[in-house]
């Protein structure tokens, strides 16, 4: 498999940031909701945010690497039989969870820096505060965060029924592609 993207696949770069943004996001998602229910008391009170922060850079890292890429490389060409309404469908979620990603990374940055404290990535690094003391600057974030957290649950999962459509209803090679499997021709199906 090549590193770059075809006229007819994805190459193994956008595969792999494909699938690292999805496991992170899930990741984060299941880690978020945990962590809400954390009292003081709790062993992970407080390493459950530091790593919940350090991941969220992380991913703001993998879709400014994934945009670039996307960018710098050839989409392959739309799959004969995808239907106008189809297509459109398609891109409006793509660039609904790519705004969305982006703006819960900024909110969850906002909460991490309210009160004027940087965010300790890894303990590789500080990202600096450099934006804080806003009106309700971590109630406000945190609600945009969490609801657009929610949102981005449920477009991946539209989006993710539409690949299992594409592949056990239509039988195109859709979910292959991004898989990075062999392709079937139109007559095998």
């Amino acid at each position: 498999m090549q590193i770059r993207n075809t006229s007819r696949s994805y190459g193994t770069a956008a595969i792999v940031l494909h699938w690292l943004v999805a496991v992170t996001v899930i990741g984060l998602a299941i880690l978020g909701l945990w962590m809400t229910d954390l009292t003081y008391y709790s062993p992970y009170y407080r390493s459950a945010p530091f790593w919940h922060k350090s991941i969220g850079v992380s991913l703001a890292l993998l879709i400014v690497l994934r945009l670039l890429w996307r960018w710098a490389n050839p989409k392959p060409a739309h799959i004969p039989g995808h239907k106008p309404w189809e297509l459109r469908l398609a891109s409006l979620v793509h660039g609904l969870l790519y705004l969305l990603l982006i703006v819960i990374v900024l909110s969850g940055y906002l909460i991490s820096t309210a009160k004027g404290q940087g965010i300790d990535v890894f303990g590789w690094f500080t990202l600096p505060a450099l934006i804080t003391g806003l009106p309700e600057q971590a109630d406000r974030a945190g609600l945009v965060h969490y609801w657009l957290a929610i949102s981005v649950l449920v477009l991946a999962g539209l989006h993710a029924l539409g690949a299992l459509k594409h592949h056990f209803i239509d039988r195109d090679n859709t979910l292959r592609r991004m898989l990075g499997l062999r392709q079937h021709s139109p007559e095998e199906h």
